[in-house]
């Protein structure tokens, strides 16, 4: 035994309000192997502890004890990645709560002053009633099974002939997978090459963030679409012909060589600074990555726009190498660059605010 303080089974258990029993459960299931002392006691210390938190976080999120031993074979407790999981999780169910809340309040105030709600205000109301922890648990589940260390494999090389092109999401955004002396690469516009490994037939990972791809084929065995799991979404893109990639790039230099925004950009810009400005987010506006991200950091921003004051001019500066509309925002107390991308449905898929420089 190590100079770590180890516990008894029994103080295991209520500490973390379990039962002796269920940790019996999961050794029995091969989800934690205790440490034992000389007279076969069982003892736990902190790194049987981070096993358990993680086992419990599973449970929490829905997964059956054999699901749970299926994700946790063979792999140790990475600390750094449960924590990011367990952080992002309870900040996205913090900023829906306020969001929510926010919503409510405002509807109390407009019927309160005899205003008749009106139908947008209902529909509202009825999508906050919908949002469910369950959804929150079940996106917290997909990131956090991303994030999982993967193992590279070998697949017939032939095989690797059969991804390349370039595939369209649903938003109109444009993937480009090509293959280069035996390697897979992923692009995204305005975004560099990204590697990613075989992990399986048909499934890719990268290490350069948290994402793997999986290739659809139909009854012909022919690609024909592909799905970026990423961020806990699980993104489908249809494979569209080798020339669509290429061609929006070129469409995007010669917005940036002209300096010309998107179509509609400025006044979609306007709204969305109106509307940090207020509290009023309308989320339902961008892609659902970008609305999760901006859920998480709604407080740090709605305190940014109350030290900044009352926006006035707004200046369009140029196209960056990403595709993003840039836009210089003159407020009461200060000057902000805002960046803003519209994917091909208008919806927002990409936004940003910082200080000018």
């Amino acid at each position: 035994m190590t100079d770590e303080t180890l516990l008894t089974a029994a103080d295991c258990a209520r500490r973390l309000g379990l039962t002796t029993k269920a940790l019996r459960v999961y050794e029995d299931r091969g989800l934690i192997e205790p440490r034992r002392t000389e007279k076969n006691w069982r003892l736990y210390g902190s790194r049987e502890i981070a096993r358990l938190n993680e086992i419990m976080m599973l449970q929490q999120l829905g997964l059956t004890l054999f699901r749970i031993g299926q994700v946790l074979s063979g792999q140790p407790t990475d600390l750094a990645d449960f924590l990011t999981v367990q952080e992002e999780t309870l900040r996205g169910r913090q900023a829906r709560i306020d969001h929510s809340l926010a919503l409510v309040r405002s509807l109390q105030s407009k019927h309160a002053d005899g205003e008749v709600l009106s139908l947008d205000d209902m529909i509202k109301l009825a999508k906050e009633t919908i949002m469910t922890p369950t959804q929150d648990d079940a996106l917290a589940w997909k990131r956090y099974e991303q994030s999982r260390p993967r193992n590279a494999a070998t697949i017939d090389p032939d095989t690797l002939t059969d991804y390349p092109g370039s595939y369209a999401m649903e938003d109109g955004s444009l993937v480009a997978i090509s293959l280069k002396k035996g390697e897979l690469y992923l692009q995204l516009i305005g975004q560099p090459e990204v590697l990613f490994q075989p992990e399986a037939k048909d499934a890719f990972f990268t290490t350069v963030v948290a994402a793997q791809v999986t290739f659809r084929r139909d009854d012909a065995g022919l690609v024909t679409a592909l799905t970026l799991h990423q961020n806990g979404h699980e993104l489908l893109a249809k494979k569209v012909g080798d020339d669509a990639f290429s061609a929006v790039v070129k469409t995007l230099e010669q917005r940036i060589a002209d300096k010309t925004p998107a179509p509609g950009s400025e006044a979609v810009m306007r709204e969305m600074i109106d509307q940090h400005v207020n509290g009023t987010v309308d989320y339902d506006r961008m892609t659902a990555p970008l609305a999760d991200l901006a859920r998480t950091q709604a407080d740090m921003i709605e305190a940014e726009m109350e030290r900044l004051g009352e926006p006035g001019a707004i200046t369009f500066k140029g196209v960056d190498g990403h595709g993003y509309d840039i836009y210089e925002v003159q407020f009461a107390n200060g000057r902000t660059e805002w960046g803003l991308s519209l994917a091909e449905d208008g919806q927002i898929n990409g936004l940003y605010t910082r200080n000018a420089v």
